[in-house]
């Protein structure tokens, strides 16, 4: 294993210590059985992931800090919504629109209406969706093909340190650790990860039939 390797390996740890539940097998099962779906909900993702980042540019300016990793991040994710394009236009995947998942919803339904708990939940719950993605990128790797493997392969590092900068910023926001409130939403998203859904998605439930 060369040093690249090993902090991915490394990186995967950490996420997977800081989720309270590994990705059910049977959302893999899913995922497989559903590529085209998969690729198109994953874009979604990019888009939205990105989205997330400026809006957060746009409504907090005065924290520097965050516009310049959230800045970075954005770049990235559209980066990456491009290259999933690619590949579906490569697998001739066309590109639509699909009812979104329950999953992000559900979380921020939680968040505080006032500030600073309002942004510091926002990024606590990015830090998790960040966290949740890189973790199932990579429970999905070993049973895709040598294309998709390699590409979800090359995402695991930005997902991780994605989710590392957004937990360093809530604590920064907080002054302090919001370990706490991490417990709470990590407990939340453990029952949407384990609790079988109508409709397959990247951030669903295994399906219930």
């Amino acid at each position: 294993m060369n040093n690249k390797e090993g902090a991915i390996a490394d990186a995967l740890h950490e996420i997977q210590s800081f989720l309270l539940c590994p990705t059910p097998q049977q959302w893999v099962n899913n995922a497989l059985a559903n590529q085209d779906l998969l690729l198109i909900d994953h874009a979604h993702c990019e888009k939205k992931a990105a989205s997330t980042a400026l809006s957060l540019m746009y409504r907090y300016v005065e924290h520097t800090d965050l516009l310049n990793k959230m800045s970075r991040l954005a770049r990235e994710e559209l980066r990456h919504f491009e290259q999933v394009l690619a590949i579906m236009q490569a697998r001739d995947v066309r590109y639509d629109h699909l009812t979104p998942a329950p999953y992000a919803a559900r979380l921020r339904s939680e968040v505080r209406t006032s500030e600073p708990g309002r942004l510091v939940d926002t990024l606590i719950i990015g830090a998790v969706i960040e966290a949740r993605s890189c973790e199932r990128f990579a429970a999905l790797i070993p049973f895709l093909d040598e294309e998709l493997a390699s590409f979800y392969s090359s995402l695991l590092k930005s997902e991780a340190r994605h989710y590392r900068d957004y937990l360093a910023l809530a604590e920064q926001v907080n002054g302090g650790s919001v370990e706490a409130r991490v417990a709470e939403f990590l407990a939340i998203e453990q029952a949407l990860i384990e609790t079988p859904d109508a409709e397959f998605r990247f951030h669903s439930g295994p399906l219930n039939n």
